[in-house]
């Protein structure tokens, strides 16, 4: 409790400081959110050619993305900082890290905590708002429940993810663009139907990184769609089970990877 104690303090500190420039945390927040809306845009243009994608309308793939973009805005603001990393690796500077009483991972996690991040999560949330109330849903508490928890198991997937993609710079320093091209890289490709790629990238996206548990599974469980793939129905309900494990994987990877750690001498 103590620890935990002290993250929020540091957190606070961290916000009240962003706080204190309204007009310039706005603009940050506003440009999170235009950043984020460029996929977004990439999507309305290619419907506006085609009128399935993978043999999904416009309104259900913008579900897909809606799911996904709030999931990656989440992790991002919890785990975002893992991109500094490499810098802490490289100058040594993660050795006063493991010298003081806390987690390492949970050091990192509140290092430098972006508040302007919630533009992309506001503007996930927008999109999610409008597409549920265009596509056909049957509405139970089930599919209520499974709405609101998606984007929360989405966002501790990704976290997963990003904790484990980061942990490879422990033995490659210079791994950032690997790590990128995981974190990323994933959510772009959880954006989309997963019926658009090829099979081998398919059983990745089910199966190594599990992106497609972001958002491709539960939007079939949401719309009631029978996956064209042929995969089972109770995929869609099983992302916060997948999310669980994948923390508790990514949770023994880090320990490995800081055991591996030898300092710079710097």
């Amino acid at each position: 409790m103590a620890s935990v104690a002290v993250y929020r303090r540091l957190i606070g500190a961290q916000i009240r400081s962003q706080l204190s420039y309204r007009a310039s945390f706005a603009m940050a927040c506003v440009g999170d959110a235009v950043a984020q809306a460029t996929e977004l845009v990439a999507i309305l243009v290619i419907f506006s050619r085609i009128t399935d994608l993978g043999g999904f309308s416009r309104a259900e793939v913008l579900l897909m993305y809606a799911l996904a973009s709030t999931s990656f805005g989440l992790a991002d603001l919890a785990v975002g900082q893992l991109d500094r990393l490499p810098q802490y690796l490289r100058t040594g500077k993660f050795d006063s890290v493991l010298t003081r009483p806390l987690s390492s991972l949970g050091q990192i996690m509140v290092s430098d905590f972006q508040l302007r991040r919630l533009g992309r999560i506001c503007l996930g949330i927008g999109v999610l708002t409008y597409v549920v109330s265009t596509v056909d849903i049957a509405w139970s508490l089930p599919t209520a429940l499974l709405l609101v928890i998606t984007p929360i198991a989405g966002a501790v997937l990704m976290s997963a993810v990003w904790i484990m993609a980061a942990s490879v710079c422990f033995w490659l320093i210079e791994g950032s663009d690997l790590a990128n091209s995981l974190t990323y890289g994933g959510h772009f490709l959880a954006s989309y139907p997963i019926t658009v790629y090829p099979a081998w990238l398919r059983t990745a996206l089910a199966f190594v990184i599990p992106a497609a548990f972001i958002a491709y599974f539960p939007a079939l469980a949401l719309l009631g769609k029978p996956d064209p793939l042929g995969t089972p129905a109770f995929l869609g309900w099983i992302s916060p089970l997948v999310a669980v494990l994948a923390l508790g994987l990514a949770a023994l990877v880090w320990r490995a990877a800081v055991r591996h750690y030898r300092g710079t001498g710097s």
